[in-house]
């Protein structure tokens, strides 16, 4: 219990998160024009890494207690741990089902260290529940419980840590996101080709680079206007795009509207 209590205590991480979880959510300025969205990515990073420590100490204690011979937990403990159980597992649903709904990779992480908690009170519940029930010889069986929560805590932790730092990192959007873009693109008046193309992630929204091709006849003040188009009809489509860069280029080659590989 006193493991699994350190491990629920460590929840005082949420408040950095929420923190973060502002400041991804602040409008661009002239020091930052391209916004605070790693913020939230940096979030992510930070629970994740407090759920890899929590699992190493989860570990460390587990085996101490492995090798330290003691009593059996008191039986009053599983109903303590059952509530535990059934109030983190809610929390992990309601979170996630935010997390999923705004693509916040911060609220993901935390989504993930409720159900750390749960784990780590499952594998109690169970290893306290053999030990009553074993008796003499087997007092240590919630402490081999934990140890395997604690691996199986590591092991999400590290995911969600490759996640966060993939999107630090401008990781590609994925596949569908650009795909949205890239038909948005090519749905405008005057497009006759997309050069290359490059989306990221920041935060919960998207950057999109982009190289448009059209007639190279067409005035300058025509390119212009038919790349605010090219920016309307992308945000349109995709509202979590939160800027455009796109660059106007001479088309080559046939007039048949095309898109080449993404330029990575």
């Amino acid at each position: 219990m006193q493991r699994h209590a350190t491990h629920v205590k460590s929840r005082q991480s949420g408040q950095p998160r929420i923190d973060r979880g502002r400041i991804a959510d602040r409008d661009a300025t002239e020091e930052y024009p391209f916004g605070f969205g790693k913020a939230e990515a940096l979030a992510g990073a930070s629970v994740a890494l407090l759920l890899v420590l929590a699992s190493v100490g989860i570990a460390i204690a587990s085996i101490h207690e492995i090798r330290t011979p003691h009593h059996a937990p008191e039986v009053w403990t599983l109903g303590v741990l059952a509530a535990v159980i059934v109030v983190k597992e809610l929390m992990t649903k309601r979170v996630r089902r935010i997390a999923l709904a705004e693509g916040s990779t911060a609220l993901a992480a935390d989504a993930q260290h409720h159900r750390s908690d749960a784990l780590t009170s499952a594998a109690a519940f169970v290893g306290i529940a053999v030990a009553l029930i074993g008796g003499d010889g087997w007092e240590s069986a919630d402490d081999w419980a934990a140890l395997a929560a604690a691996g199986i805590i590591a092991f999400n932790g590290v995911g969600l840590l490759r996640t966060a730092v993939a999107d630090l990192m401008d990781r590609v959007a994925s596949p569908d996101v650009v795909a949205a873009i890239r038909s948005a693109a090519t749905a405008v008046d005057d497009v006759r080709a997309i050069e290359k193309m490059a989306v990221r992630r920041a935060g919960r929204g998207y950057w999109v680079d982009i190289h448009v091709q059209a007639d190279p006849a067409m005035s300058l003040e025509e390119a212009h206007v038919v790349s605010g188009k090219v920016k309307s009809s992308i945000r349109a489509a995709s509202p979590q795009v939160l800027g455009v860069l796109v660059h106007m280029e001479p088309h080559e080659g046939s007039a048949t509207k095309f898109l080449t590989r993404n330029s990575d």
